[in-house]
């Protein structure tokens, strides 16, 4: 009989209009992807791919900034792990947007305030 210690971990998916947390118990040294296999979170969320999505601990996003892959990442007690959705704008064509789109209204303001 192995002697395996538990550990209690929770993972994490969200849509705009339905979230899912799921806590559950592994052997310590299970990986961040072992603990999404095993929490059953796609039978929820079907359109999660499991091998390729973007996983992290607490928002720092694994196999980037010297974090390792989801595959080698070994989970301590009670972390969280995040499913990121796939982004569906780049946030600087987000940012870019916003700014030009101020710089015209200011551009309007400034206009119609002249005598």
């Amino acid at each position: 009989m192995t002697d395996n210690k538990m550990i209690v971990v929770e993972v994490a998916y969200a849509l705009p209009q339905k979230q899912k947390l799921i806590e559950l118990k592994v052997v310590e040294g299970t990986t961040a992807l072992q603990a999404v296999e095993q929490s059953g979170i796609v039978q929820s969320f079907p359109e999660i791919d499991v091998a390729s999505c973007q996983m992290g601990i607490f928002s720092q996003v694994l196999g980037t900034k010297g974090l390792p892959e989801p595959k080698d990442y070994q989970l301590q007690e009670r972390d969280r792990v995040e499913i990121y959705r796939p982004l569906i704008v780049d946030p600087k064509e987000v940012r870019r947007r916003r700014a030009e789109e101020a710089k015209i209204k200011k551009q309007q303001l400034d206009a119609d305030a002249q005598p």
